[in-house]
């Protein structure tokens, strides 16, 4: 593929579902870029909840939840690759100047100017014992895109992008994420069109 132009680099950013992408998973999804580089792109549906909330999930795991403030909160389904994995999306942790600190957990992907993502099981035993990030999305299983299908997508109408707002992943209910992610770009629903064309 040539390379006349910038690659977009949509890290820490929302892809926002156009009203005609029917994939079941996909439709009307909001999900947060957590890497995209010329390789592909990797991120997680942030308002798809599984059918299972963060009590459920302990109790499977067979770990106590010491956070009373999370135990009925949803799971996500964060995307199709990897279902039986879970991913914490999370706030990084702050030194004293407001400085990100190196992630404690084990494998972390630290997203640039965002949020964290663990994959690793000592943020769930952190939780456990009532400790860990102040505000957490967990899911099962994450989306990737190969080397150039997101930017085909892009191209092809599918998504709209948008810096992300934290307060829409961890402050906003699931069912209304999706307009206010729009929002985030001055556009309502109604005002989309579920052909495909160009702005």
């Amino acid at each position: 593929m040539p390379r006349d132009f910038a690659l977009p680099n949509l890290t820490n950013h929302f892809l926002i579902a156009m009203p005609g992408l029917e994939d079941e998973l996909f439709s009307r999804s909001v999900v947060y870029v957590c890497e995209h580089s010329e390789q592909g792109a990797l991120g997680l549906v942030i308002n798809k909840p599984a059918d299972m909330d963060m009590k459920s999930l302990f109790e499977t795991i067979e770990l106590p939840l010491g956070r009373e403030d999370l135990s009925d909160h949803p799971v996500f389904q964060g995307g199709p690759v990897q279902t039986d994995r879970g991913f914490v999306l999370h706030e990084p942790f702050f030194t004293g100047a407001d400085k990100p600190a190196d992630s404690v957990y084990a494998a972390t992907l630290s997203i640039p100017d965002g949020l964290e993502m663990t994959s690793s099981k000592d943020v769930l035993e952190a939780l456990s014992n009532g400790v860990g990030p102040r505000k957490v999305l967990v899911s099962l299983g994450y989306s990737a895109w190969a080397e150039g299908q997101l930017e085909s997508e892009l191209a092809g109408n599918s998504w709209l992008t948008v810096p992300a707002d934290n307060s829409v992943i961890f402050d906003t209910p699931v069912a209304q994420r999706y307009d206010k992610a729009l929002k985030l770009l001055g556009v309502e629903l109604w005002m989309l069109s579920p052909d495909v064309g160009h702005a």
